[in-house]
Formats: C-alpha cells, sequence, structure tokens
C-alpha cells in the first residue's frame, strides 16, 4: 500500500522529491499501474526489482517522467539492467530533469504573474461541438484575468461518478498540468461537490467548473451596488449545498462567547454565517428591485416607448448603445464586459424619444443561480416595446447563439414582445456571406462601429415603434 503523501507537497518542483522501489515477484516489466502512480502522485522515479526463483535480486526496471515535447511521450522507459550492474547517479539526473520542466515552461508560457490553466471537457457530445464549447470557454477564461495553455477533450462511454472522466485520461490531465506548470484545471461541465474535491485531491490543484467560472468573472466585473448584491447572492446561493457537503474531518471544534455552544463545528458555523449573509441580501436585493420598479413605473407614465438591446455576450450590445445615444459606456472585447444595465435616450426627428436599454449578455449553460439573481435586472425587459436582438455575424456559432438567445426570451415569458433580429459586425466578413445569413435569418446587417451604417437601423427601430401613428391617414 501507498501512503498517503498529500503532506508531501511538491512545492515549487514539479516533482515530488519521492522514489517509489518495490518488487515483482516474477521479474516482470513495470505495468500499467506502475506508470499511472509514477504520473498521479508525480514520483521523480518509479522503479521495479524482479526477484528470480531462487529468491535473489534481478533485474530492475526503471521509469521516470517526461517535459513536453513533441512527440507526446509522458515517460521514459529504461531498458532493464541486473541489479549487481546498475550504476545510475540519480541526484545528478534529478536535477537536470527538473531543470528541463522549467526551461520547456518558461519557453511555452511567459504569462507573468497571471495563473495558467487547462481546460477540459468530458461529455457525450460529438467532438466538433466539444471543440467550440471549449474554445468559448476559453474566452471565459481570458475574461478572468487567467491564461489558458491547454485543452483537453474527452468522449467517455460513461462518467465516472468520482472523477466525472476516466482514471486513465485523469492521469494524463496530471502529466499535462506538471509539464505545463499549470496552476488550475477548469471544467466546461458543472461538477458535483464529491468530484470537485476528488480530482483537487489526486491533481492537488484548484478545480473549477463552468458555472463557478461565470461567478468568479461577474464578481470581477460588478460595479454597482445592485450588480454587487445580485453577484454575491448567486455565489452564496451556489456554494451553499457545497459548503454542506464538505468533509467535517478537518473543521475544528469551537465554543465560548460567540459561538453557539462547545461542540459547534467551524463548517456549521460557516453555514450559518452564510445562511444569514443571504438572507442580508435578499433584503437589500428587495429593497433596490423596488427602486427599480419605480423608475419603470416613472418612464411608462411618461408614455415613453423603451426599446431594449438583448443578445449573447460581447456581441456588441454597449458599442450600439454608446453609438446609438453619443453615451460613453464601457466596452471591451471580452465576454461580460458589461453586467450593469445601461439606460439611455434616444431622440428622433417629430419629437420623438426612446428610452434605450443596454443588458447583460447572455450566455449557453447560463447557471441558474446567476438567472436568478438577475432576475429583476432581466424583468425590465418585460416592459420593453421592442427588443433588438443583437447577435455577431462573425461568429462561426452564430446558430447556437440567436437559438440560446430565444430560448431565454421565451424562459423569461418574452416571447410576444416584438423583437428585431440585427447581425453586427458585418465587416468582418465578406458581403456576400452577410447578404445570405442576414436574408436567412430576416435581420438587419449593421456595423456598431461606423455610424453611417446604422441609419437603416435607426429608420427601423422607429418604423416599428410608431407603426400604429405612420399608418395612420
Amino acid at each position: 500500500m501507498i501512503p498517503d503523501l498529500s503532506q508531501l507537497r511538491p512545492g515549487k518542483r514539479q516533482l515530488r522529491g519521492i522514489r517509489l522501489i518495490h518488487t515483482h515477484l516474477k521479474s516482470e516489466a513495470l505495468s500499467q499501474d506502475d506508470l499511472t502512480d509514477l504520473a498521479l502522485l508525480r514520483l521523480d522515479l518509479i522503479a521495479a526489482i524482479g526477484i528470480q526463483p531462487d529468491g535473489t535480486p534481478g533485474a530492475i526496471f526503471m521509469a521516470h517522467l517526461l517535459p513536453p515535447s513533441p512527440s507526446g511521450k509522458q515517460h521514459e522507459i529504461h531498458p532493464p539492467k541486473q541489479i549487481h550492474q546498475l550504476e545510475f547517479e540519480l541526484k545528478p539526473f534529478l536535477d537536470a530533469l527538473e531543470a528541463e520542466f522549467d526551461l520547456q515552461r518558461d519557453h511555452s508560457h511567459d504569462t507573468g504573474k497571471k495563473n495558467r490553466a487547462i481546460l477540459i471537457s468530458a461529455s457525450k457530445a460529438s467532438r466538433i461541438d466539444q471543440e467550440a464549447e471549449v474554445d468559448e470557454l476559453s474566452e471565459l477564461v481570458k475574461s478572468a484575468a487567467l491564461v489558458p495553455i491547454g485543452q483537453i477533450i474527452q468522449r467517455p462511454k460513461r462518467f465516472n461518478a468520482k472523477y466525472l472522466m476516466g482514471e486513465g485520461k485523469l492521469k494524463e490531465v496530471v502529466i499535462n498540468a506538471m509539464q505545463q506548470q499549470a496552476d488550475l484545471l477548469i471544467f466546461n461541465q458543472n461538477l458535483s461537490p464529491l468530484q470537485i474535491r476528488s480530482i483537487a485531491e489526486v491533481t492537488e490543484m484548484k478545480v473549477l467548473d463552468r458555472t463557478q467560472l461565470i461567478l468568479d468573472i461577474f464578481a470581477q466585473r460588478a460595479l454597482t451596488r445592485e450588480a454587487k448584491v445580485q453577484v454575491e447572492l448567486a455565489q452564496l446561493r451556489y456554494r451553499l449545498p457545497r459548503l454542506s457537503q464538505r468533509s467535517t474531518a478537518l473543521s475544528r471544534l469551537t465554543g465560548g462567547i460567540g459561538g453557539r455552544g462547545p461542540g459547534e463545528t467551524r463548517l456549521e458555523i460557516d453555514l450559518r454565517r452564510a445562511r444569514d449573509r443571504i438572507v442580508h441580501l435578499e433584503r437589500e436585493h428587495e429593497s433596490l428591485a423596488e427602486a427599480r420598479t419605480l423608475r419603470r413605473q416613472k418612464r411608462t407614465r411618461n408614455q415613453i416607448p423603451i426599446a431594449s438591446i438583448v443578445g449573447y455576450t460581447n456581441a456588441g450590445k454597449s458599442t450600439l448603445l454608446n453609438q446609438l445615444t453619443e453615451s460613453h459606456v464601457k466596452t471591451k472585447d471580452l465576454l461580460f464586459a458589461t453586467l450593469d444595465t445601461a439606460t439611455r435616450r434616444l431622440r428622433f426627428p417629430r419629437e420623438r424619444e426612446v428610452i434605450l436599454t443596454d443588458t447583460v449578455g447572455f450566455i449557453q449553460s447560463l447557471p441558474p443561480a446567476l438567472l436568478a439573481a438577475f432576475r429583476s435586472t432581466l424583468d425590465e425587459l418585460r416592459d420593453a416595446h421592442l427588443l433588438i436582438h443583437l447577435a455577431d455575424i462573425s461568429n462561426p456559432r452564430l446558430e447556437q447563439q440567436i437559438q440560446t438567445v430565444e430560448t431565454l426570451l421565451k424562459d423569461l415569458g418574452l416571447s410576444e414582445t416584438p423583437c428585431l433580429l440585427v447581425l453586427n459586425k458585418i465587416d468582418r466578413v465578406d458581403t456576400e456571406t452577410a447578404q445570405i445569413l442576414c436574408k436567412k435569418h430576416r435581420a438587419l446587417g449593421i456595423t456598431a462601429l461606423n455610424p453611417k451604417k446604422l441609419i437603416p437601423l435607426l429608420n427601423t427601430i422607429e418604423r416599428d415603434l410608431w407603426k400604429s401613428e405612420n399608418d395612420a391617414p
């Protein structure tokens, strides 16, 4: 039995500083289990001494891990030698191996102080769909100020309840993480608390799933008090069940003043504080929602029509709002650059005005906790007289993104609200392709960065909002 090595962390080294030497009673070579232990435990070296029929030691079999190479080879198996013929200077060899790991890391990724992440997808979806989803995950990772340095994709016949992926694939993950000195693993799938804990214990790395990543991005981007309350509420609601399932083996007993009494565990205190915080945030959220409702009612009394820009994240919604209203809402070529709803007035000829709002972007598999927290913000869409659905025509997943937004709008009860589909960034595709896609989707093509290209959109908005007046004799 291999003892628990969790207290023996590798530190700055890629390898653990431990060698495993054992016997093979039939003088057989290193097995697949031996090579798996070598990888998962990050051993300096594994050696098996064969036992001859008379009980004396015979050949020795050795293997060690390798830095990344074009061949993709993960370990080196030494030719077997008789034990009495072995001449092997271990320390100089390991020093040279560690130096090679460091050299490869420095050449491969100059990421400064940013954390490096390996992206993982274990799904039964097609390879093409998985690759597209991991590409989007890569954009999310960049939005979180992390550096994606590798991708691992698997289509398992059945999912592992403990690790999601198979143990053989997990071994590949560990070797890749070690070779590239990754700081964390990010899964495109949502993981159970057991899976996160099990993978973290084996890999000794921080593990995030898709929902946690999106929640972290929202936490980084929230600027107004309302956005911060909504994001923190979503984070606590997501983490509370995971906190309650955390192992109590490491919890400490406490008591005395400030505790519930002798015997209360640290875990129970954390749970109680989290629940109290959720109650406090829910009250504050309700108060902010009431203020938002009053502002909406005031706009309704003034009988000014409302048009809301909706769409997939990074479609160019804030850029369009800035161009149409000459505003300066912050824009960035990142997913979820905008979290706070921006409201501006757009003036038309004949003394017509419209309230134009910019909403938080949608994304595939939007975390339910986040959707629930932002429900009051998205409720503003119910007052809209026109939805401007903005989509990025240059995105290879245009069809899926349009479908995702339409599905979310339907879930929000907005399928009856008039909707104008607008394909943005037509300057990034050739003219013929833009015309074909606009005709196929019955959409209007624009370039939000070019004000001259927005005149047809303005005319269409005015026509749709004041249709009854325009039809009057």
